[in-house]
């Protein structure tokens, strides 16, 4: 009794070839030995259909099948003998008669069915790879992990930095404004090679932020201390503070004391929706060498009462 090539691939009789492509291919991925080692029905499956496969997308045997002329191991069927349940002889052949299989092995059993007749096939589902080598599954390449040392400003205010990882790749990274040491940044498609044409994996590097030698992080707010005269605290006016917007001027107002702070809003870290804040400050110092009409007013100032309590 002959076997139904149709019923092999799970379609009609008469489907189409596209059809018949596509069962296959559906067959192939689910049951190819490299997808599925040492599972017999599986390897039973994939004979079967690549059997039916062999007929079925060649037209004129096709055609010739769909109309009786032959069976499904291709033999007129004038010379069918039967004896086996899958059809041709039953001395000892192949179970699919003499259905197209070449002799490229697939494992370790040489002479198992290959598959060199459907490179276009596979190429999408296990890779390419030339004739008498073994197909190899598709499979995306490993992520790489880094770990980099990022400057203090470039993490506040953002940046696009080529940095050199520790195996010696050379990697342009976009470093966002407000990236906190420890996080991760991926860059996609920057790892290790993927294999069968698979992509290759991702970069992942872990960002450790400098320090700065005057700006401390505080969320995304940053503070820093200011040193301003004694004139300055006294009349108030305006200071030079560095930012990490630039120079700019900031208001002291008269009589200012020693250890309080001054807001510059948006002056922090400079993230794109809601930049933080700068706070700063004021540390009053006294000349290096003190003259004899400081020293003088100091002796002679009257306002004792205004003297600190202290404790």
């Amino acid at each position: 009794m002959s076997w139904d090539p149709y019923a092999a691939l799970g379609l009609s009789k008469g489907a189409d070839a596209a059809a018949v492509k596509k069962a296959y291919r559906k067959l192939a991925k689910e049951n190819h030995p490299d997808v599925r080692p040492n599972d017999p029905a599986a390897e039973e499956t994939f004979k079967r259909a690549t059997a039916a496969f062999n007929l079925l997308s060649d037209p004129d045997k096709k055609a010739r099948y769909d109309r009786g002329e032959i069976d499904a191991e291709g033999q007129e069927q004038s010379r069918f003998t039967g004896g086996h349940p899958f059809g041709g002889s039953t001395g000892g052949g192949s179970p699919f008669g003499n259905a197209e299989f070449r002799s490229h092995s697939y494992g370790s059993g040489g002479g198992q069915p290959g598959f060199d007749g459907f490179e276009d096939l596979f190429s999408g589902l296990f890779g390419g790879g030339g004739g008498g080598q073994r197909r190899r599954t598709a499979t995306r390449g490993q992520d790489a992990r880094y770990i980099v040392d990022v400057d203090f400003m470039d993490a506040v205010t953002g940046a696009k930095r080529r940095l050199s990882m520790s195996d010696g790749k050379a990697l342009d990274v976009n470093i966002p404004a407000g990236v906190k040491s420890g996080q991760t940044l991926r860059l996609r498609s920057q790892g290790h090679p993927g294999t069968g044409g698979a992509p290759p994996g991702d970069a992942l590097i872990e960002v450790r932020v400098k320090d700065h030698p005057q700006f401390k992080r505080d969320g995304d707010n940053l503070r820093m201390t200011v040193p301003i005269s004694l004139t300055e605290a006294v009349e108030g006016g305006k200071v030079e503070v560095n930012t990490p917007l630039g120079r700019k001027s900031l208001n002291v107002p008269a009589g200012a004391k020693g250890g309080s702070t001054l807001r510059m809003k948006k002056h922090g870290v400079q993230k794109k929706n809601e930049p933080g804040d700068l706070y700063v400050t004021l540390q009053i110092t006294l000349p290096e060498t003190l003259n004899s009409q400081l020293k003088d007013f100091v002796k002679n100032w009257d306002q004792r009462d205004e003297t600190p309590q202290r404790t």
